[in-house]
C-alpha cells in the first residue's frame, strides 16, 4: 500500500507528490528513453518520445509485476527546458494515457545532454509492490 506524504499546510501539487510511504518488493526501472524494443526512434517529436519512454518504463514494470500504480518516484531528465514547459498539457495528456492518475513523488530536470543523441528525454522509475 502507498501513502501519499502531504504537509499540513502545503499548497497540493499538481501532476506528482511531495512524498510517498509504500512497503512491498522494491523495483528499480533503469532510464528509459524514446525508443522502441529494438532501440530504434520512430519519431523525434517529443511528446511521442514522452510517450514512449514512459511505455518503455511501464513494460520494464511488467517483467516485475508491477503496474504503473506502483510507482513510487520518478526522476525525468530532459535536454530542453523550454521544449518541456511548452509541452505540458500534451504531457500530461500521454501520461494519464500511459499511466493514468497516480501521480508519484517526482523530479524533473534540464541536462546538457543525453548518451542517445537523438533521444529528448529520459525517464528513470522505482516502483514498489505491495506485499
Amino acid at each position: 500500500m502507498h501513502t501519499i506524504l502531504q504537509p499540513e499546510g502545503w499548497a497540493k501539487p499538481i501532476g506528482y507528490s511531495n512524498g510517498i510511504a509504500a512497503s512491498g518488493r522494491q523495483v528499480f526501472v533503469g532510464g528509459q528513453i524514446g525508443w522502441n524494443g529494438q532501440c530504434q526512434f520512430e519519431t523525434d517529436d517529443f511528446i511521442g518520445q514522452v510517450k514512449q519512454a514512459l511505455e518503455n518504463v511501464v513494460a520494464v514494470l511488467a517483467e516485475a509485476g508491477a503496474k504503473p500504480e506502483h510507482i513510487t518516484t520518478m526522476t525525468w531528465y530532459f535536454i530542453d527546458k523550454a521544449e518541456y514547459l511548452g509541452n505540458l498539457k500534451g504531457i500530461g495528456r500521454v501520461y494519464r494515457e500511459v499511466v493514468g492518475r497516480h501521480f508519484p513523488a517526482m523530479a524533473a530536470m534540464q541536462v546538457v545532454a543525453l548518451v542517445e543523441d537523438r533521444a529528448k528525454i529520459e525517464i528513470q522509475a522505482t516502483a514498489v509492490i505491495p506485499e
